[in-house]
């Protein structure tokens, strides 16, 4: 049985809320000749099968390539999922179903039939606050070459990235930031006006 309380006036069991994750979503390379929005929606699907309960998904936006130049334009979107499964557990299921989609990794931040972010998992900051900030603060030329060989979350580009928070307001804008203590609805608001203005929803 779930963890929970029972209620001490109606002996009413009480679950307790399971663990919320956050999850961002992209495409901008057909997968078997479906469309970008097919194929996030397929994803999700197979994301409340394997992974625990969607509790709200975002709009899909159209998106530039990030690097600007780096392939044709996305459609993004973001889903809020409570979920039993630890950081690990999470991510190797999101690797799984990207493959399942034909996502090709060979190329960093190249074009993809299916990019499945965990940008946050409750408040957890993994695998430490000292190394967040390190990759947090990473300059963006860096970033182009290198990749952490661990799990770092929440994701450390978040705050930079409208095609990310542009959904995740729209599934979790209360969601607060464990390291700036920040809510996404704040973050977005931080970002240049031009930025934002380059995720248009579908």
């Amino acid at each position: 049985m779930p963890q929970g309380t029972v209620d001490a006036e109606s002996g009413d069991y009480m679950p307790s809320p399971r663990p919320l994750a956050l999850i961002a979503l992209g495409s901008n390379l057909s997968s078997d000749g479906v469309s970008l929005g097919m194929t996030l929606r397929k994803a999700i699907f197979r994301l409340g099968e394997n992974a625990g309960m969607i509790r709200s998904t975002s709009r899909f936006y159209r998106t530039p390539a990030f690097p600007p130049g780096s392939g044709p334009d996305f459609v993004n979107a973001a889903i809020a999922l409570e979920t039993d499964c630890g950081p690990s557990e999470l991510m190797a299921i999101l690797h799984r179903i990207e493959a399942e989609f034909g996502r090709d990794r060979s190329v960093r931040w190249g074009a993809r039939t299916l990019d499945l972010d965990l940008i946050a998992l409750d408040d957890i900051v993994a695998p430490d606050r000292q190394t967040y900030l390190h990759w947090a603060k990473l300059p963006l030329t860096e970033q182009q070459e290198v990749a952490p060989d661990v799990l770092i979350l929440p994701h450390p580009r978040l705050q930079e990235r409208a095609f990310v928070l542009v959904p995740l307001a729209d599934v979790a804008p209360d969601w607060v930031h464990p390291v700036t203590g920040d809510t996404v609805r704040a973050l977005l608001e931080a970002l240049p006006s031009g930025l934002k203005e380059e995720v248009a929803a579908l």
